[in-house]
């Protein structure tokens, strides 16, 4: 898959790379659109998978989503600016905030 990347992240049955000149790259299933809805546009400052899903932060501070969502692990996103992090779990993501709170959304009980 060539050199150049800074991060790297597994869900179940897909991975996700970051390269130093802010793209993301994907690969392995795609029956969720873990692959298929992934970004193409370079800017981003970091990735995280979770099963069936994945989630990256772009350079100004918001947030991406893509792949599996059915625990609104897509829809409840949030849409604003300002996060200097992201993590996934199962089904479910969080953002840390440039403030120091933390944004969840996904499936509350995973």
């Amino acid at each position: 898959t060539g050199g150049g990347f800074v991060a790297i992240a597994c869900g179940e049955l897909h991975s996700v790379a970051l390269r130093d000149d802010g793209t993301v790259v994907t690969w392995g299933n795609a029956d969720f659109d873990q692959r298929d809805d992934a970004p193409t546009e370079a800017g981003f400052a970091a990735i995280a998978c979770g099963a069936r899903h994945s989630v990256a932060l772009r350079d100004d501070g918001t947030v991406v989503t893509w792949g599996h969502a059915d625990f609104d692990q897509r829809d409840d996103a949030p849409t604003e600016a300002g996060f200097v992090a992201i993590a996934c779990g199962l089904c479910h993501s969080v953002a840390l905030r440039d403030d120091g709170t933390v944004v969840i959304w996904g499936d509350a009980d995973a």
